[in-house]
């Protein structure tokens, strides 16, 4: 989808010769300003933190249940059959557990990790974006790409890159 819209972009652009003379287009590198950013460096911080927090707790819970199989299976010819039974019930409910708790931290698109992501970037790439749109507006450029993205980038002049721009003005808060 994102390459069609480029198309049509450069389609658009090249139909009108003299318009296309005067627009200028830059690039960035976002993988470059997250990496450099110190707020983004933070945030990635604090998700990890976050992350590594809730994979431990996974852990724990997964290698408690495995104790408990582990238990139960050594036990279970010597166990009297209502006995078997309660200790099947518990370990379904802690498997279940153990499920419950990775869907609702980190399943695809729906995992608090990803809201908390959210959350936490939300204003830094706000910043970013707000960072771009002044530099593009400085600069005098109509469009901006960002280099590590969808958008196939096959050849910049080191010029059009925008992207140690962006850092200066997110760094010095636009000035």
């Amino acid at each position: 989808m994102k390459k069609h819209i480029l198309f049509i972009l450069f389609l658009f652009a090249g139909s009108n010769f003299l318009s296309a003379q005067t627009q200028k287009l830059g690039y960035v590198d976002s993988q470059v300003i997250l990496a450099q950013f110190p707020e983004a460096i933070k945030a990635q911080g604090d998700l990890d933190a976050l992350s590594n927090s809730w994979s431990a707790h996974l852990d724990s819970m997964r290698a408690d249940y495995q104790l408990a199989l582990a238990d139960y299976q050594k036990k279970a010819n010597t166990m009297p059959d209502q006995e078997k039974q309660t200790t099947q019930q518990k370990l379904v409910s802690q498997e279940n557990e153990v499920v419950s708790y990775n869907r609702k931290k980190f399943a695809q698109g729906t995992g608090e990790i990803y809201k908390k992501q959210d959350e936490i970037f939300g204003p830094v790439k706000s910043k970013i974006y707000k960072a771009i749109k002044d530099v593009a507006i400085r600069e005098d450029v109509k469009f901006v790409f960002d280099k590590a993205g969808d958008v196939v980038l096959l050849y910049a002049d080191s010029a059009s890159d925008l992207t140690y721009k962006v850092l200066d003005y997110l760094k010095t808060g636009g000035k």
